[in-house]
């Protein structure tokens, strides 16, 4: 309010949208939690064929993460770098525990800017480990995962760090990035 009485400007509040598949989308929701900016996380699937994915019938969608964040706290490069040190980017297969095509790495953009970026950071990155098997794509129709997924990591910590822990997660981001290992994520699992 103003000494007038009459109400001041209002900020808009904006946010932006980053997609990032990681493998298992409750490790990745987990991670990108735990980055200052991000306002917002949802699983989901991405890049089928089929329309209202579930679980058990997602056929050539992967498991993602949308996260809503506030580029005035933190940028899309930022979220890409917390992205790739926190995957295993050279693995084709799947992502630690979880083998085939729904658990690969992509990253789903929602603009030309997006891209540009997106393919900038994975040159750096190709540098860093020779090889980068993630593509690059163009955000098709994303469909948040059932209730239980979501969040799954609060609404379940000890079967959760358990599957983290027995999936080695954790321990291949090490060995992949070093001391790069999960850069940008505050409080990151352990």
């Amino acid at each position: 309010m103003t000494l007038t009485g009459a109400p001041g400007p209002v900020a808009a509040q904006t946010t932006a949208t980053a997609i990032f598949a990681g493998g298992c989308f409750w490790c990745v929701e987990s991670d990108f939690d735990h980055v200052d900016g991000v306002v917002e996380t949802t699983s989901g699937y991405i890049g089928g064929t089929n329309q209202n994915p579930t679980y058990e019938n997602h056929p050539g969608h992967v498991e993602a993460v949308k996260i809503t964040y506030d580029p005035a706290k933190v940028s899309y490069d930022e979220l890409l770098t917390v992205f790739w040190h926190s995957v295993d980017p050279t693995d084709a297969g799947g992502q630690f525990c979880d083998r085939g095509h729904s658990y690969t790495t992509a990253i789903f953009a929602t603009d030309s800017e997006q891209i540009e970026k997106a393919k900038a950071s994975k040159a750096a990155v190709t540098k860093d480990l020779g090889t980068v098997v993630t593509p690059i794509n163009t955000a098709p129709t994303f469909w948040p995962a059932e209730g239980y997924h979501q969040d799954y990591y609060q609404k379940n910590p000890l079967k959760y760090k358990y599957y983290r822990f027995s999936c080695g997660r954790d321990a291949t981001v090490r060995r992949v990035w070093g001391d790069k290992a999960f850069e940008g994520i505050k409080d990151a699992m352990s």
